[in-house]
């Protein structure tokens, strides 16, 4: 069949990368990650590049748009590639991110598989290319040192390639469908401690093909010290109305000792966890007269009743159990005295009965803030606290359960990627 005009060609990328633009601009994460607001702003100069081109029937089209498509589909639709840092943090890396749990440099091509050049001499020979990012992370300060090299090839890539990283580098080929999988296999727990979820791969990524490539020995730091062992099991909560009852006990229940998946819960999401917000005290706050309770919380009043304007609208320990859903939840020796000191000076009767019961059902670890995290400044943003309770998380491996997000962008401006679950604030209503 013969290649369409040039004209038709134009007119097709358009068409693409305005229906691109649309998708990028629509995600619901666009605001919470900068690497997506980086490839929107991306997207959009290439629109303007193809609105200003004209047709030239003697040249082939020129355009990144296989290249931003591609970085789309790892970004937004990929389950594994989590807390994605700015695009392009140095010259050959699309962007840094948390794959499968791991530090990772993503280094993506969408080129036509016949024009990759392997040889040595090629300064832009995927080599070349790969020697240089490997060289960058392994010279990287610890903050933002990955552990791995991932290499993805959204358009396949050739025997050559594909020996050659593996034979001078090391590299290993892994499937990135893996992760994709259907509702009938919603119970089921991956290789790695990834429980499965009901994501679909969109049909252009099955064409990817996806390298590994150790930069530093993973698991070291990790293995260096056993966690703590769990609490004993306790008999059933009593439901009834109040404290104990109703989404506390569910709540309570989707959690699992027993668990090689983690969560590392903050002093947040604690809060959230038995606050008197979030476990049918709104009907009795808002009941309160108005004076009465902007006594009570003083310049916190809107910050409050926002929350339990928030709650009638959307439980949030429905999400809070989502994000612990048969894992075992941790908290660090800095949290658990933090919030037991919040819960003695600011919890009501039922909410500290509630904290009682829940550290109870928690593994307390010593605080061990990661080298990693601990490599980057302390700042007002950066305190010293958050440090050491993120980065006890980042040490085993477990995302932070976190309303915090002040301090997780920060982190994500320093150019590391960090595992965390964003949960919606609650505070201690004390009634």
């Amino acid at each position: 069949m013969a290649a369409p005009p040039v004209s038709d060609e134009l007119g097709l990328a358009r068409a693409r990368c305005r229906e691109l633009h649309d998708r990028v601009a629509a995600s619901p994460s666009l605001q919470r990650h900068p690497a997506l607001r980086s490839l929107l702003r991306l997207v959009a100069a290439e629109q303007r590049f193809l609105d200003s081109s004209r047709p030239d029937q003697g040249a082939p089209l020129s355009t990144n748009l296989p290249h931003l498509a591609a970085l789309h589909l790892l970004l937004a639709a990929h389950p594994a590639v989590r807390c994605p840092s700015r695009l392009a943090p140095l010259p050959g890396v699309d962007f840094a991110c948390a794959f499968r749990s791991r530090a990772a440099w993503v280094l993506l091509s969408a080129r036509n598989p016949s024009r990759l050049a392997w040889a040595a001499a090629a300064p832009d020979g995927i080599r070349a290319r790969v020697a240089a990012a490997l060289g960058a992370a392994r010279g990287a300060p610890p903050a933002t040192r990955p552990e791995k090299l991932l290499l993805v090839f959204a358009r396949g890539v050739g025997a050559d390639p594909a020996r050659g990283l593996a034979e001078e580098f090391g590299a290993v080929e892994i499937d990135l469908l893996v992760d994709f999988v259907g509702e009938a296999d919603h119970d089921s727990e991956e290789e790695e401690g990834w429980v499965s979820v009901s994501f679909h791969p969109n049909e252009d990524m099955r064409s990817f093909r996806a390298f590994e490539i150790d930069v530093v020995e993973c698991g070291d730091e990790m293995l260096s010290s056993p966690l703590p062992p769990p609490p004993p099991p306790l008999p059933e909560m009593e439901v009834k109305e109040g404290s104990l009852g109703g989404e506390f006990s569910v709540f309570v229940g989707k959690m699992n000792m027993g668990s090689r998946e983690m969560v590392n819960l903050d002093t947040t999401a604690l809060v959230a966890i038995v606050s008197g917000i979030s476990n049918g005290g709104v009907g009795k706050l808002m009941s309160i007269p108005e004076a009465e309770t902007r006594a009570r919380f003083k310049c916190n009043y809107k910050f409050v009743m926002d929350q339990a304007h928030s709650e009638l609208q959307s439980p949030i320990l429905v999400e809070l159990g989502n994000a612990v859903d048969g894992k075992k939840c941790i908290i660090c020796e800095t949290v658990n005295s933090e919030f037991k000191e919040i819960v003695t000076m600011c919890g009501g009767p039922e909410e500290q009965t509630r904290s009682s019961q829940l550290l109870k059902r928690l593994i307390v670890v010593p605080d061990s803030p990661s080298a990693r995290m601990m490599d980057l400044p302390t700042t007002r943003k950066l305190a010293m606290k958050n440090k050491v309770v993120f980065g006890t998380g980042d040490h085993w491996r477990a995302p932070t359960l976190t309303a915090n997000m002040g301090f997780v962008r920060a982190v994500s401006q320093s150019g590391m990627p960090l595992l965390t679950i964003e949960h919606r604030p609650r505070a201690l209503i004390g009634l």
